[in-house]
């Protein structure tokens, strides 16, 4: 540890490093996993949104295993990333919504649920 270096520095750098991890993994399920989909079944912006959640979900909770998060804390990830989406379908399903703000506002919505989510339990995130 350098001199300028603290205990609660290397926490926060874990702390942001995680967050970064589960995003790469994300970005990598949904690169992954999409092209697995069968053709057309993306075609509609609800479904579409699901299976996009879903591709970043399996590998985001892949990823949180490998790094031997527990399971509780995965599956609350995990419903973190998709309530978002499953929140704006009603609204889509009454065309207050566009089919692309439901996937750009499903997405702006994640990500700062995952950092509450991180920081409500962030005795797990530290370390």
């Amino acid at each position: 540890m350098t001199t300028t270096e603290t205990p609660n520095t290397r926490k926060l750098a874990r702390f942001v490093g995680h967050y970064v991890e589960m995003v790469v993994a994300m970005l990598v399920g949904m690169m992954v996993l999409d092209p697995l989909w069968p053709a057309g079944w993306t075609a509609r912006a609800d479904v579409g949104a699901v299976v996009m959640a879903t591709d970043m979900t399996v590998a985001m909770v892949l990823w949180m295993a490998v790094r031997r998060h527990s399971w509780p804390r995965i599956a609350e990830m995990a419903a973190v990333m998709y309530l978002p989406f499953l929140a704006l379908l009603v609204p889509y399903w009454f065309d207050a919504l566009s089919g692309s703000a439901l996937m750009v506002a499903g997405h702006v919505i994640m990500f700062p649920l995952m950092l509450a989510a991180m920081l409500w339990r962030r005795s797990d995130y530290w370390h």
